[in-house]
């Protein structure tokens, strides 16, 4: 009898050893393979993650200052409807408020993740900063004017205001794109730069 029970506790115990071994591998393995994929994706998006909070005070200028200067810009498309029938004013009109608008939601969202304080639509802020020199921002006069007016007159003054409009925000993004250290504003300064380039140039040659 206790050579019996003897060998049935071995067997026992032998059996338990099994299943717990067997066990141990089929939880170690999906552990393994978290943390594989753990390890693999954290790099990548620690790297997008520092990419996105290096910003210095050019970055936070560039933001504070075309945020208003593009909300500008905005209004000033806006005038054209109901002022013009000009099919190609309308066109960059529609153009520029496609462009800016989303480029100022973005501007809003960076300076949230800075820290920093949030843009505003006054004019304004651009004097009150030493950056109204050269920016290509038009006065409340320039605005009522161009309010006032509509047809030929509308677009030549639309078209001559809108380009002195751009040439300061080539200037504001070069100073982005010289000084700054967001890999993602100077992006955006370099789009600003092309895309404002190539408008004025349309612009200029509707003006003739």
């Amino acid at each position: 009898m206790r050579t019996k029970v003897l060998v049935s506790l071995t067997a026992a115990a032998a059996s338990v050893l099994i299943v717990a071994g067997c066990s141990n591998d089929s939880a170690d393995s999906p552990m393994d393979g978290q943390s594989m994929s753990s390890s693999s994706s954290t790099p990548m998006s620690s790297t997008r993650a520092t990419a996105s909070a290096q910003f210095n005070d050019a970055d936070v200028m560039f933001a504070q200052m075309m945020y208003p200067h593009h909300a500008q810009a905005v209004q000033m498309a806006e005038m054209a409807q109901g002022r013009t029938d000009n099919p190609d004013v309308l066109a960059l009109a529609a153009e520029i408020d496609a462009a800016q608008q989303p480029e100022m939601d973005q501007m809003t969202a960076w300076l949230a993740e800075w820290g920093q304080p949030a843009p505003t639509a006054d004019m304004g802020a651009m004097s009150g900063m030493n950056h109204s020199s050269g920016s290509g921002m038009m006065t409340q006069q320039d605005m009522d004017a161009l309010m006032a007016s509509s047809g030929p007159e509308f677009d030549r003054q639309w078209l001559t205001m809108m380009i002195a409009h751009h040439t300061g925000a080539i200037e504001m993004a070069n100073t982005e794109i010289s000084g700054g250290s967001n890999p993602d504003a100077q992006e955006m300064a370099r789009t600003i730069v092309t895309s404002q380039q190539q408008e004025i140039e349309t612009m200029q040659g509707l003006l003739g």
